[in-house]
């Protein structure tokens, strides 16, 4: 495949989350660009030790998101080309999730790729998961119509479209009730835990002040780490469809209120590294 992907796969917290956190959010643009030393320093401010996040940046370099850089004839790092597509649609689905409204339309995704190429059928799998599509059986997903863009570029990326087709429709009619057929093609209490867990580790942060830049940067990347896989694996489904005790909103409301609070202070730290 010719793009980068993101690694969702990497435990929050780990030298390599949040050495891809921090690329995506400060490596960025043509001038991009971080000298080793400086991302040593960045990442020793998260609690992450040189030898760790040496580790991490050769993992990241594998993975096609960085490639080396020469920065006043320090050895440093530029993002790849290739990773600024993915670096995008993160940033809409970090910085601004959806919520779909009841009524709107769904995308029902039907396809049937056989045994002899089942290893991009698993990849395919793999990454309506990843976007938070459900599953409606094997061969049939479905995910609300506002993600089509990103199906569509997944079925591209495989070069699966010819073996596809998308469907879009209103309310899809099932057996049961649509808020019991919800939970049988989501697996609600999964995607839950991960607001709850949320709301749980960024508690404290909403008790420290936000004038110490090196505080503040740790405190908004270690934040943004632990909700940028959320809004992945959490569609936007209307809240009407789902229990009535569902965290996504606190959740949401919390990471706007981090964004406020440490986002300026964060990035003049990385300016004065």
């Amino acid at each position: 495949m010719g793009t980068v992907l993101d690694d969702l796969e990497s435990r929050p917290g780990s030298a390599t989350s949040l050495l891809r956190t921090v690329i995506g959010l400060y490596l960025r643009g043509p001038d991009g660009r971080l000298t080793a030393r400086s991302l040593v320093t960045l990442m020793d401010a998260l609690g992450v030790s040189a030898a760790n996040t040496r580790t991490a940046v050769a993992r990241v370099k594998l993975k096609g998101l960085i490639q080396p850089a020469q920065i006043d004839g320090a050895a440093g790092y530029r993002l790849h080309p290739d990773a600024e597509t993915m670096l995008a649609t993160g940033d809409r689905r970090i910085f601004h999730p959806r919520t779909m409204n009841l009524g709107d339309p769904w995308c029902l995704i039907s396809f049937s790729v056989p045994e002899t190429e089942r290893e991009r059928r698993h990849q395919l799998r793999r990454r309506l998961s990843w976007i938070g599509c459900g599953t409606v059986a094997p061969g049939l997903w479905i995910t609300p119509e506002m993600l089509r863009g990103e199906v569509e570029q997944i079925l591209g990326d495989l070069e699966l479209r010819d073996r596809t087709t998308l469907f879009r429709t209103q309310t899809p009619q099932s057996g049961v009730r649509l808020t019991t057929a919800i939970g049988q093609w989501w697996d609600l209490p999964a995607i839950a835990s991960l607001h709850h867990a949320f709301l749980h580790d960024t508690a404290p942060v909403l008790t420290q002040a936000a004038n110490a830049p090196q505080g503040a940067f740790a405190h908004y990347v270690r934040s943004i780490d632990s909700w940028r896989i959320i809004p992945y694996l959490d569609p936007g489904l209307p809240y009407d469809l789902l229990p009535g005790d569902w965290p996504g909103r606190s959740s949401s409301a919390r990471f706007t209120e981090i964004m406020q609070r440490f986002q300026r202070p964060a990035a003049e730290f990385v300016d004065q590294v």
